[in-house]
Parts: C-alpha cells; structure tokens; sequence
C-alpha cells in the first residue's frame, strides 16, 4: 500500500474538489483510521452497532487539522465505500465539530462525477436535510456511551467556509 500523503495531493480544493481517502465505510461499526507513522489502516475501536456511521469517511491528504490528524471527510454516496481506495470530491461545506474539547472539522462532500445522481449536489442545500440531520444526530451521540456529551456538532457552513478550512489545514502540514 502507498502512503497516500507521499503519493496524493489535497487536491484542487480552490475550484472546489478535492482527493480524498476513505477509511470508514458508510454503516460500518469499525472506527478505522490512518496511521500516517506506519503509513496502513488500523482498527484503532469497534463501536457499538447504534453508532455505526451514516455516511463514508475519510481524510484529506496532506493536511492537518486543529487536532493533530489530517482533516476528515464526510463523503456522501448511495452505496458504502471501500476502506483504502482514493477519489475527486466535490465540496459541498463543512460541519463545525467539537470532540473532548478540540476542534475536529469535518468536510462534506459528495464524489466529483457521479452520473448516477447527474451531478445534483453542488451546496449543502441540495442534500435532503435528513442526511444532514442523521450526520448531526450521530456526531452528537456516538460517544454516549463511553463519554456522555463530549461531542458537539456547532453547526454547518458552505464551500467558502469549508475552503478557509482545508486551506488552515494544508498550511499545517506544511509548517509541520
């Protein structure tokens, strides 16, 4: 396996896509991450199943969010994906998230060329307001049941705002 933040770049995130690395899939209980040391996935937890994610995540190469690992990614799909693979998202926003106190920002996408929903999804807006509410629901509880209240989704915000966030998050990386 390649170590994605040798091999990829962020992407072109200020024409509003972006390469992305999928760690979790959509419905999976496995809280699998990127272990940028060793350069391989790792099952760091197993969930409970009511907290199994509602959507794919993953993670910007060559970033760095406020709290020391790469800047996530919510990547909106009808069908889970696969843990490893890499693809062009487009940017919809970005969901402003608090865990234990530090700043974890997740940015939301959708795939750049998806034929199968024709390209619908350009804003925020243009997702049913129920995904976004089950992304919302499930990042304020998750942790309920080790650590009550210790997650707090702050609210959501556009592809400008998501884009000072990425762009933070590139200059991290590269002051590192």
């Amino acid at each position: 396996m390649a170590d994605f933040n040798k091999v990829l770049e962020p992407g072109d995130y200020k024409n509003g896509e972006l390469n992305v690395v999928i760690e979790i899939p959509t419905g999976s209980n496995h809280k699998i991450e990127w272990d940028r040391e060793h350069a391989c996935f790792m099952l760091d937890r197993v969930e409970p199943m009511a907290f199994a994610k509602p959507c794919n995540y993953g993670f910007i190469p060559q970033t760095i969010d406020e709290d020391g690992d790469e800047l996530d990614v919510l990547m909106i799909t009808d069908q889970p994906l696969t843990t490893g693979i890499w693809m062009q998202a487009r940017i919809l926003g970005y969901m402003k998230f608090v865990d234990d106190g530090e700043v974890d920002d997740k940015i939301i996408c959708v795939p750049a060329d998806d034929r199968n929903n024709g390209d619908c999804y350009q804003k925020l807006e243009d997702l049913p307001k129920r995904t976004l509410d089950q992304i919302e629901y499930h990042f304020n509880h998750y942790k309920d049941m080790k650590k009550p209240g210790s997650t707090k989704v702050e609210g959501f915000f556009g592809v400008e705002e998501a884009k000072e966030v990425i762009e933070k998050a590139i200059k991290r990386w590269n002051d590192k």
